[in-house]
C-alpha cells in the first residue's frame, strides 16, 4: 500500500473518533494513570492549569521551533556564516523525502496514521509492560504526544517550565495526552508530522530533519535514500547511542535495520528489497556547519570579522529586542535570511592584497575597510588576521609588561573587532584628520584658495602640557619635510600635508568646530582623553586635533571621506541589504539610513583639495610641486581622491582614499603596542591595499568624475 493509501485510511477511522474525542481525553486520562506504579498515586494532582488545555495547544500549533540564522554576501548565494543555538532550518513536508517520513513513523509511532494522539493499544500494552516491570518501562508516547513534550520545551522560558515539560511523573503524562488530542483537532496528521520532523533531535548538533541530513549526509531531506532514511529515524530513540560518527556503527547499524524491518512490517518496503539494504554499510558524509562567524581557517577568505560587524550591528538594532542580549538571542534562533552588503569580489581583493603585504603571524594589523557611497552599505572587510577563539598558537604579546605577565599577542588569531563596528578603542589615524578642519573651514566661508604663510614651525595659542611639540607651553608643530614651507592653499596644503598650514587653519575656523565637524561625519569617542578633550566645554582648545591625535577606526573613516564622495550625503554605515523572516517577510530594517550633512559645493570643494593628494590633480587650483601619495590615480586608473596620515614616529600608517563609487580606508599598527612604531618602511602598504581595493571596484563599473566645485568656493568662499 502506498504512503498516500495508508493516509486516506487513516483519514477515514479518523473522523469516526473524532465525534469521541472528549470521551477518549477522560479515557485517556484514566488509562493514564494505569502507567504509573501504585506508589505514584498518591501524589496525583491535576493543576487548574491543565484546565486551560485550548489557548495551550493554540501556542504549541502556532509556535515554530528555533531556527538557523543564514548570512549571505550580497550574491545571495555566498554563505558568509550562520547564527544559532541549535541547528535547525524549517523544511515542509513537501521537502522531505516520502521514505524518510515512512521511516520516522515506523520507528517510533507505528499507529500515527490511526490514533487521535493517544494509542490507546499502546497504552494497554504498556500497562501490561509496566505492571510486570513494577516500573515504568515504556510509556506509549505517540508521534504527537512527543511533539507536545518538545514543544513544551522549546517554548519553556524557566528552568522550572523546562523541568515540567519532561519529569516523569504521572501529572505531566496526562497533560500531554491532553494537549496531544487536542492538536490532534487542530491540525492534520500531515503537519504534525511536518512539525515533529523539523523539532525532533538527531544527535551530533541536528536539530529537525535538514540539520540531521545536512550533518550527516551532507543533502538536503528531499534526497534522502532509505537506508539514509532508516538511519536517521534510527537515532531519534537514543542518539548518543546509536550515532555512528560518535560510537561503534555496529549499534546505529542494528538500530537502523531494525527501523528497516518495521518498514516492512507496515508494507512501505518489500521484504527482498530490505535484506539487500541492511547488508549495506553505513556511509557518511559529515559536515561541520559553521557557527557565529567561526569560520574554518583553511575556509577562510575574511569574512569572520565582517560577520562579527553584522552581529554587533545587530546587537544595536532595537527592531530585534529590547536588550542587546535579546536582539542576539533573537538573531540566533530567528530563522532570518541576511543578505548583507559584502561583495566577495571586493573582499577577495583586500583579502589577496593584504595577504601579499603582510603575513597573519606579523605583529602589525593591516586592515582595510570599504564604504559605499550615498548608501553607508560596508563591502569589505580585511585584516591579516583569523578570526578565531583558538588563540592556543599566538605568539608573545608585544607590550613587555603583558608578555612579562605571559599574556599572548592577539595574532594571528583574534576575535577583536580591528576595523570597527565593536567595541575596540582604534587607532590614531594622523593626517587623515586634516579633512575635518578642511570642511569646517570651507563651511565657515573659506575659499580653497585660502591662502597661509606655512614656516617649518609655527607656534599656535593651544597650550600643550610637554613635548617635541612645545614651545614655552603652547603647542608648536612642525613640517615632516622642509619642502613643505611657503605659502599654501587648501589645494597645495591638503596636497603636500602642511602641518603648520593646517595648526594655523584651525587656529582660524575655531577646533570645536573642527572636532564638531568629525561628530558629524559618524566620529565618536572612545578613550577617557578623547572624550575629555571632545567635550564642547574644552574642544575649543584642542588645536593638535587636526594632527589626527584621536583614536578612530577604519569604518569611521571611509564612511567620513565616503559623505564627500556622496557630494555631502551621509549614511549610517550598515552591513545590510535584505532581511527576510521565517515567514518570508521582506523587514524594514535594511534600508540605508541616510541625510544631507553637507553642503553640495563644500563637499565638492574638499574632493577637489582630496584629488591633489593622489596624483590625479584638481580640476580648478594648484596642487603644489608634490603630493603624499601620487602612486594612487597610476594604480587605480580612474578618477580618486584621498589623503594620507602617520602619527608621530610612525606609530600607524593610514590611506583613506575614494572614488565616485567607493571610498576604502587603510591602516598598519600594532593593536597589542600603540607604542610600538611600524616604521617608513610599512608606510606605504596602506596606499596601496586602499588603492587595489578601488581598483577591483572602479575595473567594474563606467569611469565617472568628480564633479568640480563652483568658482566662488574655489576662489573666495561660500560667503564671500
Amino acid at each position: 500500500m502506498t504512503l498516500q493509501g495508508i493516509r486516506q485510511g487513516a483519514r477515514g477511522a479518523a473522523l469516526g473518533l473524532r465525534s469521541l474525542v472528549r470521551i477518549g481525553v477522560i479515557a485517556g486520562l484514566l488509562v493514564a494513570v494505569m502507567l504509573f506504579p501504585l506508589v505514584a498515586l498518591g501524589g496525583l494532582t491535576v493543576k487548574s492549569s491543565v484546565d486551560n488545555l485550548e489557548d495551550v495547544s493554540e501556542a504549541l500549533a502556532m509556535d515554530p521551533p528555533p531556527q538557523t540564522t543564514y548570512v549571505y554576501a550580497n550574491d545571495g548565494k555566498t554563505l558568509l556564516s550562520m547564527f544559532y543555538d541549535e541547528f535547525r532550518r524549517y523544511v515542509p513536508l513537501s521537502d522531505i523525502a516520502p521514505v524518510m517520513q515512512q521511516a520516522i513513523v515506523s520507528s517510533e509511532d507505528s499507529r500515527f496514521w490511526d490514533h487521535n494522539g493517544v494509542d490507546l493499544k499502546g497504552i494497554v500494552r504498556a500497562m501490561t509492560a509496566n505492571h510486570s516491570a513494577g516500573e515504568v518501562s515504556q510509556g506509549a508516547s505517540t508521534l504527537t504526544m512527543q511533539y507536545v513534550r518538545g514543544a513544551l520545551k522549546q517554548s519553556a522560558k524557566t528552568a522550572e517550565e523546562v523541568f515540567a515539560a519532561t519529569d516523569r511523573t504521572s501529572e505531566r503524562k496526562i497533560r500531554e495526552m491532553r494537549l496531544a488530542v487536542q492538536i490532534e483537532e487542530e491540525l492534520s496528521k500531515e503537519q504534525i508530522l511536518e512539525r515533529y520532523l523539523n523539532q525532533v533531535y538527531f544527535g551530533h548538533n541536528a536539530y529537525g530533519i535538514y540539520a540531521a541530513a545536512y550533518i550527516y549526509y551532507s543533502k538536503s531531506p528531499r534526497d534522502l535514500t532509505l537506508p539514509e532514511a532508516a538511519m536517521l529515524a534510527g537515532l531519534v530513540q537514543a542518539p548518543s547511542s546509536y550515532d555512528p560518527a560518535a560510537t561503534d556503527k555496529k549499534a546505529a547499524t542494528d538500530r537502523r535495520n531494525y527501523v528497516i524491518d518495521q518498514m516492512v512490517r507496515l508494507t512501505y518496503v518489500p521484504a527482498a528489497e530490505a535484506e539487500v539494504i541492511k547488508a549495506e554499510k553505513i556511509r557518511l558524509k559529515l559536515r561541520n556547519p559553521v557557527n557565529s562567524c567561526m569560520i574554518p581557517a583553511k575556509k577562510d577568505l575574511g569574512y569572520g570579522f565582517f560577520c562579527d560587524y553584522v552581529r554587533h550591528w545587530w546587537r544595536g538594532e532595537k527592531a530585534f529586542g529590547a536588550t542587546p542580549r535579546e536582539r542576539e538571542s533573537n538573531l540566533r534562533q530567528g530563522g532570518y535570511t541576511v543578505i548583507t552588503s559584502l561583495d566577495p569580489d571586493t573582499q577577495k581583493a583586500a583579502q589577496l592584497k593584504i595577504d601579499a603585504s603582510e603575513k597573519k603571524t606579523s605583529k602589525f594589523a593591516i586592515g582595510v575597510t570599504s564604504v559605499e557611497p550615498g548608501t553607508g552599505r560596508v563591502t569589505a572587510m580585511a585584516t591579516n588576521r583569523l578570526f578565531s577563539l583558538d588563540q592556543s598558537k599566538n605568539l608573545d604579546h608585544s607590550n613587555p609588561v603583558a608578555r612579562a605577565d605571559g599574556v599572548k599577542g592577539n595574532y594571528p588569531s583574534t576575535v577583536n573587532p580591528l576595523m570597527g563596528g565593536g567595541e575596540l578603542s582604534g587607532y590614531q589615524a594622523g593626517s587623515t584628520f586634516k579633512i575635518f578642519t578642511m570642511l569646517a573651514a570651507l563651511e565657515s566661508g573659506m575659499g580653497l584658495n585660502h591662502t597661509i604663510q606655512s614656516p617649518g614651525r609655527v607656534v599656535t595659542k593651544y597650550p600643550v602640557a610637554s613635548g617635541p611639540a612645545s614651545c614655552g607651553g603652547l603647542w608648536c608643530p612642525s613640517n615632516a619635510s622642509g619642502g613643505m614651507a611657503g605659502s599654501r592653499t587648501m589645494w597645495s596644503g591638503f596636497g603636500m600635508s602642511v602641518n603648520t598650514y593646517f595648526a594655523q587653519l584651525i587656529q582660524q575656523v575655531g577646533a570645536d568646530k573642527a572636532v564638531k565637524m568629525a561628530e558629524r561625519l559618524g566620529l565618536r569617542w572612545r578613550s577617557s582623553t578623547d572624550k575629555y578633550f571632545a567635550d564642547p566645554a574644552r574642544s575649543s582648545g584642542w588645536g593638535s586635533f587636526t594632527l589626527g591625535v584621536a583614536d578612530t577606526t577604519p569604518l569611521e573613516m571611509a564612511n567620513a571621506y565616503a559623505t564627500l564622495a556622496a557630494d555631502g550625503m551621509y549614511c549610517k554605515t550598515t552591513p545590510i541589504l535584505k532581511i527576510i523572516d521565517s515567514r518570508g517577510q521582506e523587514l524594514d530594517a535594511a534600508a540605508p539610513q541616510c541625510h544631507r550633512e553637507l553642503d553640495k559645493q563644500v563637499a565638492r570643494a574638499a574632493t577637489d583639495a582630496a584629488r591633489c593628494v593622489t596624483g590625479y590633480k584638481s580640476s580648478r587650483g594648484s596642487c603644489g610641486p608634490w603630493s603624499t601619495a601620487p602612486s594612487v590615480y597610476p594604480k587605480v586608473g580612474s578618477p580618486v581622491a584621498g589623503k594620507t596620515g602617520t602619527t608621530d614616529q610612525t606609530r600607524a600608517a593610514w590611506f583613506v582614499g575614494f572614488t565616485p563609487y567607493l571610498a576604502a580606508a587603510s591602516f598598519i599598527a600594532d593593536p597589542d603596542n600603540p607604542f610600538n612604531a611600524v616604521g617608513d618602511g610599512n608606510s606605504m602598504k596602506p596606499i596601496d591595499t586602499a588603492s587595489a581595493v578601488l581598483k577591483q571596484n572602479a575595473d567594474e563599473r563606467p569611469k565617472k568624475d568628480f564633479k568640480p566645485p563652483g568658482d566662488k568656493i574655489s576662489s573666495r568662499g561660500l560667503r564671500q
